[in-house]
């Protein structure tokens, strides 16, 4: 059984986009000391309605609903789109989430999902043109990068399903999400009343460590709020101003602890793959898009296999501890 969870109070600011063009100055204050401090903050006031939300939460849920066999003819791809079942292994764990995703990518032929996915960019290019301003660059510097017109736009949205837990507390952890930094440029969520479960670790300094702490935060769900958090990519773009927070969705590990299912959306911004990555004080080399990507997935999977490697070595002492009966 794993130890109990030390939680901490901390604010997540929650910023309104109300009037944005007249309020361009303000909320880019905001949002940077937000980036700063805590790497996560709620926009409000963002225009998309209610009903566009959960619109889009039941064509999700109508996915999950089909039989595996039907999901499975969408697998998912080297091109990063498609359906994965409890396959995302995280090197905090060393297990496999709890959960299914599809995950989509700009141009395929899903109406409903497109219409989406144009309007959650929308949202997003406001985001970037604050955070651009913060750093002291153009205010379309980073929209240019994130031009999703084109061919090799690599942003997605994924649809998530999070499985329902045992009522009764077996002792085995389930991992719903382990926790983990977005490797990308910045995320933008959705969740859904009554299926709350993220929680949030700040305290990382620099894009090049993978220290995490003990000290979590709740972030429930409130209504008209879209939860965004900084990725690892415009942490490095920001020249380790902005900060890009552990977070996971919460386990079911301790006394009393039952989820039911959870579904939310996440849409992950990231740069077409000729991007240039470097902040304005070029305090890291100068990469690509694709370069900043394939890094940062040859670090992840360099930081499972430790992981990996060292519970099979905790497993083999054990088995070296036990009486011969144990064993027999």
């Amino acid at each position: 059984m794993a130890s109990k969870t030390k939680y901490v109070e901390r604010e997540i600011p929650q910023i309104s986009l109300h009037d944005f063009e007249h309020r361009i100055d303000d909320i880019s204050a905001e949002m940077c000391a937000a980036a700063e401090s805590v790497g996560f903050f709620a926009v409000k006031d963002h225009g998309l309605s209610e009903d566009e939300v959960q619109s889009m939460f039941s064509v999700s849920e109508s996915f999950f609903s089909l039989p595996d066999t039907t999901k499975a003819t969408v697998p998912w791809s080297p091109q990063n789109v498609g359906w994965e079942k409890m396959s995302q292994v995280r090197p905090s764990t060393g297990a496999a989430d709890t959960k299914e995703s599809y995950q989509l990518q700009f141009g395929e032929n899903m109406a409903q999902s497109l219409k989406f996915m144009h309007r959650v960019q929308g949202v997003s290019e406001k985001l970037m043109l604050c955070l651009a301003r913060g750093l002291g660059f153009d205010d379309d510097y980073f929209v240019r990068y994130h031009d999703v017109s084109r061919p090799d736009s690599q942003s997605t949205l994924r649809l998530l399903h999070y499985y329902e837990t045992p009522k009764t507390n077996d002792g085995i952890i389930r991992h719903r999400a382990g926790a983990h930094a977005d490797w990308g440029f910045l995320t933008l969520l959705f969740q859904q009343s009554g299926q709350s479960g993220l929680e949030i670790c700040p305290g990382r300094e620099v894009v090049t460590e993978y220290a995490l702490g003990d000290e979590w935060t709740k972030v429930e769900f409130q209504p008209g709020l879209i939860v965004c958090n900084i990725g690892d990519l415009l942490m490095s773009w920001s020249d380790d101003r902005f900060k890009s927070t552990y977070h996971r969705v919460k386990a079911p590990s301790e006394e009393g602890d039952y989820f039911g299912e959870r579904y939310s959306i996440a849409f992950f911004n990231q740069p077409v793959k000729d991007a240039i990555i470097q902040g304005p004080k070029k305090k890291y080399p100068a990469v690509t898009g694709e370069e900043f990507n394939r890094a940062a997935m040859e670090k992840y999977y360099g930081a499972l296999k430790e992981k990996l490697k060292a519970k099979e070595n905790t497993k083999v002492a054990e088995m070296k501890v036990l009486p011969v009966e144990a064993v027999a």
